[in-house]
């Protein structure tokens, strides 16, 4: 269960993320409010799933899986380019979060 939360939970910051390139700086109405939609809903999911573990470990493995979405959502849906030095770093928190996970799951 604690590993669907954090990914819930990453998943909807990424989304508010997404809302926020969307709402051109808070001045789009229906994204602004999804922006905050999306990361009250992430912040409060992330609540529940740190009630069962510790609170390095869970903000770091949410953390992480949200920069790997939200640059998988700047690749794929904003058409952002990336350097390999940006893909290498990728690799490195992929791989932190293996090592995270390790010891929550």
């Amino acid at each position: 269960m604690y590993l669907i939360m954090v990914l819930v939970a990453a998943f909807a910051y990424t989304l508010g993320g997404m809302y926020m390139k969307l709402s051109k700086g808070l001045s789009e109405l229906v994204p602004s409010l999804l922006v905050y939609f999306f990361l009250i809903a992430g912040a409060s999911i992330e609540a529940i799933a740190m009630n069962d573990s510790s609170l390095g470990v869970t903000y770091l493995f949410v953390v992480g899986l949200e920069f790997i979405l939200a640059f998988l959502v700047g690749a794929l849906l904003f058409r952002e380019s990336y350097s390999h030095g940006n893909l290498f770093g990728v690799s490195l928190i992929v791989a932190g979060i293996i090592l995270l996970s390790a010891g929550e799951c």
